[in-house]
Parts: C-alpha cells; structure tokens; sequence
C-alpha cells in the first residue's frame, strides 16, 4: 500500500531516510487495518499549517501536526478506504525536537504515528484514552527503533 508523500517544503527533503520510515511506519499502524490508507501526508511548514489551524480549528498559530479525516464514502468492492490526510509543520517540528534532543527524523515520524493514530479513532482526552494511545505509538516508534517519546530523560 502506497503512501502519499507532498514536500510541501522542500526542507524537509533534507531529513535523511524520512520517506523510507514514514513509509514504514504507515504500514506498521496500519497493520491490522487492511484496506485502508492515508490519502495523503504533507510536509509543510508554519504558514500553511497555521492557516489551518486557524480555519479548522480556530487557533490562529501553528501547531506540530494536524489530521484531518477523509469523508464518510462508499467504494466500490476492494477500493481503499481513505483515511484522511496529515500534515506537519517543519518549522514547530524543528523547535520542538531541538528541545526534546531527538532528530527531526523521529519526531517526524512520532508525530505522523500519532495523526494517523487519530484518523483511526484514538484521542487523548481523557486520561485512559491518552494512555491507550501513547502505548500504542510506543509499540509502534519501538517497532522502528525510535525511542519512548514519552519518557524524559534526567
């Protein structure tokens, strides 16, 4: 199952080996879900995602990454099921891993697990849904040798 990559800012086309973990990460959360797929994943940047934030949202600012579902449809018989898109912003993304002491790369790809952990229903709400969903990332960041985002180092 083929996933959509945009480099909406070609930054991002200097993070090494991004498209070949995002790629994989993708199918890793998907794994039990067959037939269904991200429509797309689009590395941007602040101003793009900010106008989002503020259109969808009502929050005039830039955020790390945004999920947005796909329409309710009926397809035809073996038609992927769209999930919806993610999109990330370079610069937040950039801010937030030089503060954490982790790459782009894994932050990258943390934040994509958790927007496409939302378009398959995973929220962090509530105490016990959040917990249900960071358990889950990590599964999935361990599967791809990405540490426990969750957890602060001393």
């Amino acid at each position: 199952m083929a996933l959509d990559i945009a480099f909406a800012d070609a930054r991002w086309k200097r993070v090494r080996g991004l498209d070949e973990l995002l790629i994989k990460a993708h199918a890793f959360a998907l794994n039990k879900r067959d037939g269904a797929k991200l429509t797309a994943l689009n590395l941007s940047n602040d101003q793009e995602v900010k106008l989002l934030n503020r259109d969808w949202r009502g929050k005039n600012k830039p955020t790390n990454v945004l999920s947005f579902p796909a329409a309710a449809q009926k397809l035809p018989r073996g038609e992927v099921k769209p999930l919806g898109d993610v999109i990330l912003s370079y610069e937040t993304c950039m801010k937030e891993a030089k503060a954490a002491g982790i790459t782009l790369r894994e932050h990258a790809v943390h934040l994509t697990v958790h927007g496409l952990l939302h378009l398959v229903g995973h929220d962090h709400m509530e105490d016990e849904e959040a917990a249900k969903m960071e358990a889950r990332e990590i599964r999935i960041l361990a599967k791809l040798g990405i540490a426990n985002p969750y957890v602060l180092e001393d």
